[in-house]
């Protein structure tokens, strides 16, 4: 279990029963507890500097979801929903949670999660169609269960509650056993994140191995969870046409039968950012950094993607190296 350096926390918490739980927890251990006013402004956070990060990773933040906004999405979701946690304590250091890294990155569980399920539930009853819920846009739901058992609770409640509709999440991290055993009514979607085993090691840090994903994959499949695979995010690093291929006759071997019989793809490229390369160039000195002034340009506001010529080179490759190993396996898009 996570035991983190410090918890900051606000006030409120301790009137929600997982609050006052790990509010408890952490105080039993002896763990430093320090009162905010609000979970989006923390001074003492703020102050750090950009080599601090690793260390301020392993904070932990408990406070209320005040924003409940659905926002459509035309993906593997109907709505993108603010759910039970933000944040992460790996440090891919390509995360787009890093947006301001002293305010959105590190991990923060949100308590009021009845309220969270109950709107979700509401809305997906009262509809005329079978509509999707993506739930883990914002953090990873599977590691945050080891320290909340958020998602075994969201999973039963679902299932013993919605007429119809679907929850959706991604994870990189392989802890899945805890949920094997649930009703889940088969209106669970679980996608599972790789990425070569080289890169996992090098940039994805603190996630699961690629090895434990795959299998972690199956075992969701053998269970009756509906399952996808997103290779994401695409790296162009200096080898990558090799390690790709490599990953994808990986995931061929080792991949069950049943697996393979109907699960779908999506393939994310990278995009990067001038926050993160600041960061990184402080916070992991001896990290290979990936941007590539050859391969990325500008795009948006404080952001790099790869240029549309070297795009499209690695998209028809990823699409050749798919029609040989995924015949019959539907990639949903490529972004």
């Amino acid at each position: 279990m996570f035991l983190p350096r410090q918890v900051f926390y606000e006030k409120e918490i301790e009137n929600y029963e997982l609050g006052a739980k790990l509010l408890k927890l952490y105080k039993d251990k002896g763990i430093q507890c320090t009162e905010i006013e609000n979970h989006n402004n923390i001074e003492e956070m703020r102050k750090k500097e950009n080599k601090e990060f690793p260390k301020m990773k392993q904070n932990l933040i408990l406070g209320i979801r005040k924003t409940h906004k659905f926002i459509p999405n035309n993906k593997t979701s109907d709505y993108l929903v603010p759910y039970t946690s933000s944040g992460c304590i790996a440090m891919c250091l390509y995360c787009y949670l890093v947006c301001n890294y002293n305010k959105c990155s590190y991990l923060r569980i949100f308590v009021n999660r009845e309220q969270m399920l109950d709107k979700i539930i509401k809305t997906s009853n009262s509809s005329d169609k079978e509509l999707t819920f993506e739930i883990g846009s914002n953090s990873d739901l599977i590691l945050e269960n080891t320290i909340t058992k958020n998602l075994e609770w969201t999973i039963e409640n679902f299932a013993q509650r919605a007429e119809k509709g679907y929850l959706t999440f991604p994870t990189k991290f392989h802890m899945v056993d805890q949920i094997l055993n649930l009703r889940h009514n088969n209106r669970i979607i679980v996608r599972m994140s790789v990425n070569p085993q080289d890169i996992i090691r090098d940039i994805e840090i603190g996630t699961s191995p690629l090895k434990n994903r795959v299998e972690a994959i199956n075992k969701l499949k053998k269970a009756g969870y509906k399952v996808g695979i997103l290779i994401a995010p695409v790296i162009l690093v200096d080898n990558w046409e090799k390690l790709y291929k490599e990953l994808i006759e990986y995931l061929e071997e080792y991949l069950s039968d049943e697996v393979k019989s109907d699960v779908f793809f999506e393939i994310i490229f990278m995009t990067y950012s001038y926050v993160h390369n600041a960061i990184n160039q402080e916070a992991f000195p001896d990290k290979n950094h990936f941007y590539n002034k050859d391969f990325m340009t500008g795009r948006g506001k404080g952001k790099y993607a790869y240029k549309k010529e070297i795009k499209q080179k690695a998209e028809t490759f990823l699409k050749e190296q798919m029609k040989i190993h995924f015949p019959n396996n539907e990639i949903i898009y490529i972004v």
